[in-house]
């Protein structure tokens, strides 16, 4: 069972299928968390006395297994007496979140020259009104550099290309402001700006030709049409990591990590330990 942090669980039900069609004789339930202790009813627990549990403003640290034991009794027959049986059910909850998201983006550019002046110029103006475009949404760009190369091609022979590359950011300087407005966890609105950035910027490429008009003092840079590309790249928050093995259900989100592991970085593995005796989830260090 996967929980979003910060979001109640859905709902885990001490049965199963065939004996929710069966009559049951004086069922009890009684659920232990990960430490092996009983759940009772308590601020981030709800626990119905039908055997339903419904975990609250789930946190990393609250992951692990979660067992249930469905005790019932058998009514006497003429071979054997009366009896209580025990069934039961084993749940492994883990908290997830979604991945952040940054969009690594790239374009060219025919240039006179790659010894041109107005090189480095251009790439300065562009980076400028690319930020000036984005920077309402607390996003910029990070990463950004050019290359000129000597292209030949089919169609133009022998000319010189600025290649342009840069990644679309979501933590421009007062991000963290932004954040503290909404809810607890701000990965959702995050992630919501730096798209809304993404499409800004594609925008603005489909009509580069004309944009590039108010470069006015380099006239000799032109863009080349339909060169621009981007793709998302993910990344986890510390203490989480993905892993499409052991987690195929939830393969695109940050899983936290399991004991033995952990994440220190946005990076989107989880390493394993070599103290084994780190045994807590979502740790960021061993």
């Amino acid at each position: 069972v996967y929980v979003k942090v910060y979001s109640n669980s859905p709902v885990l039900v001490c049965m199963d299928l065939a004996l929710s069609q069966k009559e049951l004789i004086d069922p009890k339930y009684v659920w232990t968390g990960p430490n092996g202790n009983k759940l009772e009813e308590k601020k981030h627990v709800e626990v119905e006395g039908t055997g339903k549990l419904v975990l609250i403003d789930f946190k990393e640290s609250m992951s692990g297994a979660y067992t249930c034991t469905l005790f019932h009794k058998i009514l006497p027959t003429i071979r054997q007496e009366e009896r209580e049986k025990a069934e039961r059910y084993r749940f492994m909850v883990y908290a997830y979140r979604e991945a952040d998201h940054t969009y690594q983006g790239f374009a060219h550019f025919m240039t006179k020259t790659c010894e041109l002046e107005a090189n480095e110029e251009f790439f300065e103006k562009l980076k400028k009104m690319l930020n000036d475009l984005i920077s309402d949404l607390t996003c910029h760009l990070s990463q950004s550099s050019y290359r000129c190369h000597h292209i030949r091609t089919p169609e133009r022979g022998f000319h010189h290309e600025l290649f342009v590359s840069f990644q679309v950011n979501p933590f421009a300087p007062g991000w963290e402001e932004v954040c503290h407005q909404g809810p607890s966890d701000c990965q959702d609105v995050t992630n919501m700006r730096v798209h809304k950035a993404r499409d800004r910027i594609q925008e603005v490429f489909k009509k580069m030709t004309s944009v590039l008009e108010e470069f006015e003092s380099v006239p000799s840079i032109h863009y080349v049409d339909k060169s621009f590309s981007v793709f998302p790249i993910d990344s986890c928050r510390p203490g989480f990591g993905k892993n499409n093995l052991t987690h195929r259900l939830c393969a695109s989100c940050c899983v936290v990590c399991e004991p033995g592991t952990y994440s220190p970085n946005n990076d989107v593995t989880c390493q394993v330990c070599a103290k084994p005796e780190v045994r807590k989830y979502g740790a960021r260090h061993c």
